[in-house]
């Protein structure tokens, strides 16, 4: 099979470096900066034990490619904001022997939170949801590091809505020869939401930092993810706990810090690459959504939806927020949502 990673970014630059770097065959999509990088240097991917460059075919869309073939698989690694323009670009692109790839292709959603592969859902027929567990970063155009050993992340797999099939466990083989867990499930959005309520967190990064382990930093992350407990609860969506996402991985997937290689979530690397966009809409904005739908109160979630957007909007600079100052709004956010 070949591999067609659209968005070669943190997570994709991650997948495609390390599939390439087990010998399979990978095409990277990029745009802007990143395509020019990726064209003219190749990948430079960052990991524990050195740095490898690989020289891979890069195209900025399926025009790129010509006819595609039966055997890709798509694997849609963009933030979510993006994905309308991936699938619109994808999906009508001709596949050899007739049709299209949104007829006859596999498209992996390989995003946070879980609108992606809803959207996604809408036009191509088989569809994948991919948990990923993933640390990686990408600021500088061509240069991508992912600072977990032994193993690079951690992907759970699984048909979406539900199920599995043969040519899922093909795709897990592969990427467990290339330095990745990938559990094959039936569930795989119980994965996901217990991924989305570490994900609350990603806006408290992008707008004050990496948590400094203080009693605001603590206390902020503990009430932010309770609304997204009670919201998930509220709606009967189910979810894997803590305990059991932290036996899965058990040491497989460990930080190792990385010289030179800053520490911030894919939401501050957002704000820190001044894109202009973020994915709060589909992380916190997924709490605020259900809990309007359910009747529970989210004001904290929205209040970091809120101030994230307009960060990236007016391309303020990634953790310029002090974090007592968030302290404080997030305070007078839940006074007012009580009153």
């Amino acid at each position: 099979m070949r591999y067609i990673i659209i968005g070669a970014g943190a997570v994709g630059g991650a997948v495609g470096g390390r599939l390439a770097g087990a010998g399979h065959e990978v095409v990277l999509v990029a745009r802007g900066k990143q395509y020019a990088a990726l064209r003219d240097s190749g990948l430079r991917l960052r990991v524990p034990e050195g740095e490898f460059t690989y020289r891979l075919p890069v195209v900025e869309g399926p025009a790129g490619l010509g006819v595609l073939r039966a055997d890709d698989v798509l694997v849609l690694a963009v933030k979510t904001q993006d994905t309308e323009g991936a699938l619109n670009a994808w999906g009508p692109a001709p596949v050899e022997g007739g049709g299209t790839a949104a007829e006859r292709l596999p498209l992996l959603c390989a995003q946070n939170g879980v609108e992606g592969q809803r959207v996604a859902l809408r036009r191509f027929r088989q569809v994948y949801g991919v948990c990923v567990w993933l640390p990686a970063s990408f600021v500088e155009p061509g240069v991508v590091s992912a600072a977990c050993a032994p193993l690079t992340g951690m992907l759970h797999l699984g048909r979406y809505p539900h199920g599995t099939d043969e040519i899922l466990h093909r795709i897990a083989a592969d990427l467990e020869k290339s330095r990745f867990e990938a559990p094959v499930v039936a569930d795989v959005t119980r994965w996901q939401y217990a991924k989305l309520l570490t994900n609350l967190g990603n806006a408290l990064m992008a707008l004050s930092g990496p948590d400094d382990g203080g009693a605001d930093s603590r206390s902020l992350r503990r009430r932010v993810r309770a609304e997204g407990e009670a919201a998930l609860d509220a709606a009967g969506i189910p979810y894997a706990s803590v305990e059991e996402q932290r036996t899965t991985r058990g040491d497989k997937v460990t930080a190792v810090p990385l010289d030179g290689v800053p520490v911030g979530g894919s939401s501050w690397q957002s704000l820190a690459r001044a894109t202009g966009t973020i994915e709060a809409d589909y992380l916190n904005g997924e709490i605020v959504l259900l809990g309007r739908r359910h009747g529970v109160p989210t004001p904290l979630n929205e209040l970091l939806q809120g101030l994230a957007n307009t960060f990236a909007r007016e391309r303020r600079a990634a953790g310029s927020l002090p974090v007592g100052e968030l302290a404080r709004l997030a305070d007078e956010a839940v006074a007012a949502a009580e009153e």
